[in-house]
């Protein structure tokens, strides 16, 4: 066999497989040659050359086998090579491999560090959480993958990064040598970016795509970018092929997020899904319960009144974070200024985070509340349905959203599906005529305006 007939092959295989995927795993293998049955190719990493014979193996060994040479099997061989965007990327891996000796980060992966306080130990559970915690713990047992991918989405401070990171903990605990590697959507456009800056197209492939487990945190923020998505969808392909856990987080359930492309929706909503709700006064008041025990740690002699904390659990119901740096405060105040904590104090102390904590209601949590009580998809609500049984509750939480959020009437619309202000000001008259008149659409408002703003 000759350079011509594997000229021949290469053309072929441009035009079945594509010019992207051609120039990233068919350009840069170099034949060798022939011997013995077997074409030998050097290939830049072992990580291409595996690739390369997996997927694309059988295609080769046909259209070699049908040139001047009798081929049985393909090898592949690795030859370091060395370029500035190659040593500047190893400098970088070595860097976050330093920092992540103290962080818990799986050497050689450059992710964002893994912070110690996010264990299961630290994760207070109850209702709001218990599905997810479950789930979380499930994937971090290892052995067989039953879901992939693990999605969690829900809002601001409500534990989502605690569990990714509990997870990685614990998968590392039980395996050592598994490669662990949690980053920011952000961060993988970073990336991205950057490898196709420098030409390592190659180096951030074979970096995502030979891990053990990959964690993505707030995967929205790479809607809207075509081509961080494009290639997020194949590592995802990718990794799943080999039976890699994915778990992704974000604000949204996936099919919510606007500017996703529909074939990543599809792919993550092809695991589970756990919705992450707000947290309630039990699981609130468990939170700082547990927290106080370690600020008495650092605080010594600083004790808080049982009334503090429930007082604390009732007024900061909407971000876990928030609830903490006021529970921190405190203990630094008793502690710098020797005063005892009383409720009066507390509330002087934190008077800036309890006036920002007064109860927001958001539209989402709106269509949410509404779906549920009408027993509907969230898809439903965005879609261009018109059918009574849609269209009502529809109108009905863009009542609310007028009634209880600062919005704007065209920023509702957008929000329900890109609809135009006007049919939110029909709603919005049509539910006012119909409370007058209609006891079963007064109740259901009252009600799920109460559960809104409790």
């Amino acid at each position: 066999m000759t350079n011509d007939t594997w000229g021949r092959v290469r053309e072929d295989l441009l035009h079945s497989i594509g010019k992207d995927a051609f120039k990233n795993w068919i350009e840069p293998l170099e034949f060798n040659g022939l011997e013995s049955g077997v074409a030998t190719f050097n290939a830049p990493t072992s990580f291409l050359g595996n690739w390369v014979s997996r997927n694309y193996g059988d295609q080769i060994l046909r259209g070699l086998s049908t040139g001047d040479g009798t081929v049985d099997r393909l090898e592949f061989t690795t030859t370091a090579r060395k370029s500035p965007a190659r040593t500047a990327n190893s400098t970088a891996k070595i860097d976050a491999a330093n920092s992540a000796s103290a962080t818990g980060a799986s050497p050689d992966l450059p992710g964002a560090p893994l912070d110690k306080r996010f264990t299961f130990d630290n994760f207070v559970v109850g209702k709001p959480n218990e599905l997810a915690h479950a789930a979380a713990r499930r994937v971090a047992e290892g052995g067989a993958v039953t879901f992939n991918p693990l999605f969690l989405y829900g809002g601001v401070g409500l534990g989502k990064t605690h569990l990714m990171h509990a997870i990685a903990w614990e998968m590392q605990k039980r395996d050592p040598g598994a490669k662990v590697l949690y980053l920011s959507a952000e961060q993988f456009m970073y990336r991205f970016v950057q490898a196709l800056r420098f030409k390592d197209m190659i180096g951030f492939k074979e970096l995502f795509r030979s891990v053990d487990i990959l964690m993505v945190d707030d995967v929205q923020f790479i809607a809207g970018k075509d081509s961080t998505q494009d290639e997020f969808f194949h590592t995802f392909n990718a990794l799943v092929d080999q039976n890699k856990q994915i778990i992704i987080s974000a604000d949204r359930a996936p099919g919510e997020i606007s500017g996703l492309e529909d074939r990543i929706k599809s792919r993550l909503q092809c695991g589970l899904v756990v919705d992450l709700h707000p947290t309630d006064y039990e699981l609130r008041l468990g939170i700082l319960q547990s927290k106080a025990e370690l600020q008495e740690q650092y605080y010594p002699g600083v004790v808080l009144d049982r009334g503090v904390i429930e007082y604390l659990a009732h007024r900061i119901s909407t971000n876990v974070r928030v609830l903490e740096g006021a529970l921190t405060r405190l203990y630094a105040f008793a502690s710098l200024v020797g005063r005892e904590v009383t409720l009066e104090v507390a509330q002087e102390c934190l008077a800036d985070i309890l006036r920002a904590s007064d109860r927001k209601v958001t539209i989402d949590e709106i269509i949410r509340k509404v779906a549920d009580h009408y027993n509907l998809r969230l898809n439903d609500m965005l879609s261009p349905r018109r059918a009574r049984s849609v269209a009502r509750p529809r109108q009905v939480a863009m009542f609310l959203a007028k009634a209880l959020t600062s919005k704007s009437l065209p920023e509702i619309g957008r929000r329900f599906g890109g609809r135009d202000h006007t049919t939110v000001i029909h709603a919005v008259r049509k539910i006012e005529e119909l409370k007058a008149v209609d006891s079963q659409i007064a109740e259901d408002v009252e009600l799920l305006r109460r559960m809104l703003e409790a």
